[in-house]
């Protein structure tokens, strides 16, 4: 059994390659192989979002305070509150975030391939996200 204490593993703040806006990273879960699972919670400040991505083995998102967005690749935008459960198909491209006057946390949960649980894709643009 591992318990990892609240504030020892540091949050981090998102990548300006893979996120618009200011996002916070506080991870979860770390499995040691062979589990794959990986899990953070991930903060949202309004405006803030991925960029389009994929994950090999897909990805579940649950919302845990805010308002946000969520979108796959030729689908509508769609508004996810607090107790949403929004899972991604493998390879499904999609974005998610806050909406443009609301804050999101959401946890999210994905597992690892051949050591990667994500590929990083285009920015959402101005365009897309207000859609």
């Amino acid at each position: 059994m591992t318990i990892n204490r609240i504030g020892s593993q540091p949050s981090t703040r998102g990548s300006s390659e893979w996120f618009t806006g200011t996002v916070r990273l506080d991870p979860l879960v770390q499995a040691p192989d062979p589990a794959r699972v990986q899990a953070a919670s991930v903060t949202f400040e309004s405006g803030a979002r991925t960029a389009w991505h994929t994950h090999p083995l897909g990805q579940t998102l649950i919302v845990t305070a805010g308002c946000g967005w969520a979108q796959r690749w030729g689908g509508p935008v769609e508004e996810i509150r607090p107790g949403d459960v929004v899972w991604f198909s493998p390879g499904e491209k999609h974005w998610h975030g806050a909406t443009p006057t609301t804050a999101m946390t959401h946890i999210a949960i994905q597992e690892r391939l051949d050591g990667r649980v994500v590929d990083w894709m285009e920015q959402v643009s101005d365009e897309q996200y207000r859609k």
